[in-house]
């Protein structure tokens, strides 16, 4: 049985309850994965549990982008700026079908934030300080190479462009190919299971008691280093020490909204001012063009952030405002999503004004809590966290454990030379379901998604029977999410798996009831427990467009 599937939930629990781990990690999103992962491969025995499904915060709804920060230059933070630049080329390498090459251009506005000289110096110093070569060094535009590359640029005002390379990415597929990768190391890992208090022994932390939510059972992990890495439930458990004192989280939201891409047919990617003096982008993506973000204040629910009207307003408002052959209302909203930043509060500084650099506390009684930084910087962020927990478990146990190993380890879904040899691959696996009716942008879609384990996935779907070859190779996508990636409900598979929710909403009404089926096959739900999972998928799709 694949160590990462649902089913294997039983034996896992068991490992989390009879084994004593070097470290148990609270947080399922990116930063916690990181840290797993980290620490599996230098050798630890880790345990990492998440009290939703992984990547359920804010890891499944940020900008998408693996980017080399280019904002930061604005604010004078080049050390930012050359981490993620150079994080970002790592990442890419280790994942080159998860975190695909984009080009992004940046329009120059009259009266806008970047000037021609400002942005052709500003790019070329990110080029350096981000590492960046070949084909996806800067070009700087004038206005009618700009409008060739995007002609709803507001030709009265452009002054030209500069055109540069960012990555795009799917950031809760990211998080679990790092978790499945840190279960080949050993890393014990469960989602749906709550920590409810932590374990003391002569005043210091030494595990926690959970609950699988699931099952609703309760047990005690026990480890010598508990880390916090619960992005906005950071402060939570940090009250539960009594050790929320000093620095606290400020949490801001994000927006994005979806509209199809005939609605905002832009050609690629753009990086652009809006009135009040910040940046935004659009995205195109598939059939859509997504685009945000938002950045204010938020000290709401934080299991259920909504995007208000005014979010959605604001949002629009800025599209139009730029592309003035665009008119969007908000009945053009097909889907949209809501994050939280977990960043770290500073007197007297707006949302946006708020650094984005992590930050590590460490309690009296040893918890370790980590908070703040970037999609983009999550393998340093683990770094800093796993060195710090080597050398404790050096000076107090004389354990030895290998340098970091991350840099070279290639994630789940792997390997690929390059992005040209995805592009092979992805030729490859088309030419094997084309003979089914299928396409291309099928192809793209399963590879982009699951990289070489689309192989798994096809396999399976030969050995199915259906009426169309939608659903029979849906079926084996929903069986391999359950099998390999431990998919514990419809709304898991359409939200987290693949992201369908948000960027294929017509295809979640038509096989909603059709995946669900599969699911009650899969694990014999009664039709009490049927019901509740639909409605927890349309629950998540009604608050997609609430706001309309």
């Amino acid at each position: 049985m694949n160590n990462f599937s649902f089913f294997n939930r039983t034996n896992i629990q068991q490992e989390l309850e009879t084994t004593e781990f070097d470290m148990l990690i609270i947080g399922g999103g990116i930063t916690g994965a990181g840290i797993a992962l980290d620490a599996a491969s230098r050798g630890m025995k880790v345990a990492l549990v998440e009290k939703n499904d992984f990547a359920s915060g804010t890891s499944s709804k940020s900008t998408k982008l693996i980017h080399g920060g280019l904002r930061y230059l604005k604010q004078f933070d080049f050390w930012l700026v050359k981490e993620v630049g150079t994080e970002r080329a790592i990442v890419h390498k280790l994942a080159p079908h998860l975190v695909i090459p984009e080009k992004m251009i940046l329009p120059l506005i009259e009266g806008g934030t970047y000037g021609s000289w400002l942005t052709s110096i500003g790019l070329k110093i990110y080029d350096v300080l981000a590492s960046v070569e070949g084909d996806d060094k800067r070009k700087m535009l004038d206005k009618e190479e700009a409008l060739e590359k995007e002609p709803l640029l507001p030709d009265s005002i452009l002054n030209g462009a500069g055109f540069y390379a960012e990555y795009r990415t799917d950031d809760a597929r990211l998080t679990i190919e790092i978790l499945k990768t840190a279960s080949q190391y050993d890393a014990q890992i469960l989602n749906y299971v709550q920590a409810d208090e932590f374990i003391y022994e002569n005043k210091r932390v030494v595990g926690a008691k959970v609950t699988d939510v699931l099952t609703d059972k309760s047990f005690n992990i026990k480890a010598k280093y508990v880390v916090n890495a619960a992005g906005p439930w950071v402060d939570e458990l940090r009250q539960i020490n009594n050790s929320k004192i000093g620095k606290r989280l400020h949490l801001t939201k994000g927006v994005h909204l979806v509209v199809a891409h005939e609605k905002l047919p832009v050609k690629q990617s753009v990086y652009f001012d809006i009135p009040d003096g910040r940046m935004m982008f659009a995205i195109p993506r598939g059939k859509v063009t997504y685009f945000g973000t938002t950045d204010t204040n938020y000290q709401q629910d934080k299991d259920n952030v909504e995007t208000s009207i005014v979010d959605a307003l604001y949002l629009i408002e800025a599209v139009n405002n730029m592309f003035p052959d665009i008119t969007l209302t908000l009945e053009d909203i097909q889907s949209s999503w809501a994050g939280l930043r977990p960043l770290i509060h500073e007197e007297g500084k707006s949302a946006s004004e708020l650094s984005r650099k992590d930050e590590i506390f460490v309690s009296d009684t040893k918890l370790i809590s980590i908070a703040g930084g970037k999609l983009t910087g999550y393998r340093k962020m683990a770094e800093r966290i796993v060195d710090i927990v080597a050398k404790k478990m050096t000076r107090r146990f004389e354990k030895e454990f290998e340098p970091i190993q991350t840099e070279d380890l290639i994630l789940s879904g792997g390997p690929f030379l390059n992005y040209k040899s995805v592009k092979i691959y992805t030729n490859q696996v088309y030419k094997r379901i084309k003979s089914f009716g299928l396409t291309e942008k099928d192809a793209s879609y399963l590879v982009h998604n699951y990289g070489k384990q689309t192989d798994i996935i096809l396999d399976k779907f030969d050995e199915l029977t259906e009426e169309n070859s939608e659903k029979q190779l849906l079926k084996a996508e929903v069986w391999f999410t359950i099998q390999h990636e431990m998919t514990c409900t419809p709304t898991d598979f359409f939200m987290r798996r693949t992201g369908r929710l948000f960027f294929d909403k017509p295809s979640v009404d038509n096989y909603k009831q059709f995946v669900l089926d599969e699911f009650i096959k899969h694990f014999e739900w009664n039709s009490k427990t049927s019901s509740n999972h639909l409605q927890e998928l349309e629950d998540k799709m009604a608050l997609a467009i609430g706001f309309k």
